[in-house]
């Protein structure tokens, strides 16, 4: 039987030096999270980068990291540190990620990051070719390999290959601006399927091969030497059930009552987000400082909890955003807080899921308000979170989940004055009409989970 060959730039496990030898700590975010409950029912192996520079372990040790992930089905692609610096660091977090999100003023195009991305590309394709047998499926995922397509199908001419995008994918005048963008879009066409979460990202694609390839089509399929490539349209879901439910845990209950101590009666609003300056984070801050100067009523009795991430800390831009952060934190609560009351708590650091849950069942509002994002999970799980349709969703129209998850306060993140009124509607919102928008948000979820996602995506891939 044909089995699923996953391939990502990282993989479900981090490897790490710990005192007793090498160890292995489950990832907390990224593609493995949201894939969480589809891969245990669908188990299939996984090619990915294990997290650790090559030249920090031993050959034996690099052996123990090979036997230790086989024995999960997880096939590891060594990178050293000069290729996590120009392949990962450098071209796809320095060059793609700011044009994907439309940041236009931060890609750093380098010749040199440029080939190191081929050449991790290569590394990847090498190893999945190594695991793939010819009948099976090979899903590979976002943008750390926009070329491994095309690199498995010169090797493998009869392979089902898919290739899915998280992040959004750039108008025709900002992705015009890569040096390599035919190459990359060569790259993408190795794929039988290749997988967008909005219509517009499935557009802009589509636009992008007729203007630089003068490839057309229907625009959900294109002809591509002798092959049909769909261009599909797979909004990615979450295990709905799994946050639906976890109110029931009892170190979820343990964390809401620690919350709900610490507040008192106060009311919570919710900021979570990884440490990027896509999300928006320092206008979020500023919008939340707006609302408490108009809105004087508010003040001693709402706490915004202001969560992010660390995240590519070794890149310049986000050393800069983390300090912004915490230089607006510090001006808000100073300007506005009291003896007894701090407008924002912030944490900066990873928060385990027992405390994600507490958090989404104890804000009453959630300020999700990216300038860019392909999709946003954070919104989808706190909307599945309200066991008693109490909470309120703000949301970016910028975020892919807006197109599903309309019955949100829907705003735009650069209208501050607008960010800051939502605030003031949703705190003020009555409980019928919260209840009802998320009965119909939860129903669309459920019916929308990340299996039926992957399920649908390789439904395409395996038809003729």
């Amino acid at each position: 039987m044909s089995r699923l060959v996953m391939v990502s730039n990282r993989l479900p496990v981090t490897v790490r030096h710990q005192r007793s030898g090498i160890g292995l700590i489950e990832s907390s975010g990224g593609l493995a999270s949201g894939l969480h409950s589809y891969l245990a029912k669908n188990p299939g192996a996984w090619v990915g980068w294990p997290g650790l520079a090559s030249e920090l372990l031993s050959s034996s040790q690099r052996q123990q990291v090979i036997d230790e992930l086989a024995k999960r089905d997880y096939h590891p692609v060594f990178l050293t540190r000069r290729l996590v610096t120009d392949f990962y660091l450098g071209f796809a977090n320095r060059a793609l990620w700011p044009l994907a999100h439309y940041f236009t003023q931060y890609p750093v195009y380098s010749q040199r990051q440029w080939q190191a991305y081929q050449q991790g590309n290569e590394l990847f394709t090498e190893q999945t070719l190594h695991q793939a047998k010819p009948d099976d499926l090979i899903w590979v995922h976002d943008y750390h390999l926009l070329l491994a397509p095309e690199m498995l199908r010169r090797e493998r001419p009869g392979q089902k290959i898919g290739f899915f995008l998280h992040i959004p994918f750039p108008e025709f005048e900002v992705f015009r601006q890569l040096p390599w963008r035919t190459e990359v879009l060569a790259g993408l066409l190795g794929a039988d399927v290749i997988g967008f979460h909005t219509e517009g990202d499935r557009q802009h694609f589509a636009d992008c091969l007729a203007r630089l390839l003068g490839l057309g089509g229907n625009g959900r399929q294109v002809l591509v030497d002798g092959r049909v490539v769909t261009l599909g349209v797979y909004p990615m879901g979450i295990d709905s059930g799994r946050f639906a439910s976890a109110g029931s845990l009892p170190a979820v209950r343990r964390q809401i009552a620690h919350l709900r101590r610490q507040m008192g009666e106060r009311h919570l609003i919710l900021s979570l987000d990884r440490l990027d300056y896509s999300k928006g984070i320092p206008r979020r801050l500023e919008a939340y400082g707006r609302f408490l100067k108009s809105h004087r009523e508010w003040h001693g009795k709402v706490t915004l909890v202001a969560v992010t991430v660390p995240s590519r800390q070794e890149v310049t831009e986000y050393e800069s955003l983390r300090r912004n952060v915490a230089e607006r934190v510090g001006e808000i609560n100073g300007q506005f807080g009291t003896l007894g009351w701090v407008p924002i708590w912030y944490l900066h650091r990873s928060v385990p899921f027992e405390l994600l849950c507490a958090l989404y069942r104890t804000a009453e509002v959630a300020l999700v308000t990216p300038l860019r994002d392909g999709m946003n999970l954070v919104a989808k799980e706190y909307v599945a979170s309200q066991e008693n349709g109490q909470g309120v969703l703000i949301l970016s129209e910028t975020a892919g989940a807006a197109a599903e998850l309309d019955q949100a306060l829907i705003v735009n993140p650069f209208d501050l004055d607008q960010v800051a009124a939502a605030l003031a509607t949703a705190l003020a919102m009555p409980e019928e009409e919260r209840r009802s928008k998320n009965a119909k948000m939860q129903r669309h979820l459920a019916g929308a989970t990340v299996e039926s996602w992957a399920e649908s995506f390789l439904a395409d891939l395996k038809r003729d």
